[in-house]
């Protein structure tokens, strides 16, 4: 994960089990975009945990509000994007936490003006 992370940012159970494969995961998530904050899901830390289980891949993801209108489209596509990186089927779980902007990459809010 980049050093950019915020102080809130969990550890993802797979940097312990798969650590070679974070940085592609990561990068990969990159890609994904929230399309009204102009912002990928790794930047909003909307990616929670990422876990290996015996014969899948689990991705726990929250949005930035539980009505997001591209919620759907967004967790889809992290569930598409590892499934093709770790080549294993994976499942994506709705996390229970709320985001809120502390949860961004470093400096993120503060261009916002929410600090």
């Amino acid at each position: 994960m980049s050093d950019d992370k915020p102080l809130n940012f969990p550890i993802w159970d797979i940097e312990e089990t798969h650590p070679d494969e974070v940085p592609a995961i990561e990068e990969g998530l990159s890609e994904i975009m929230d399309p009204e904050l102009g912002l990928n899901i790794i930047q909003l830390g909307l990616i929670r945990n990422v876990s290996v289980k015996e014969d899948h891949a689990v991705v726990t993801m929250i949005l930035t509000t539980p009505f997001c209108p591209y919620g759907p489209a967004l967790m889809e596509s992290a569930r598409k994007k590892v499934e093709k990186i770790m080549e294993m089927s994976t499942k994506i779980n709705y996390g229970h936490e709320t985001w809120d902007p502390t949860m961004m990459e470093e400096g993120l809010a503060d261009d916002w003006g929410l600090y």
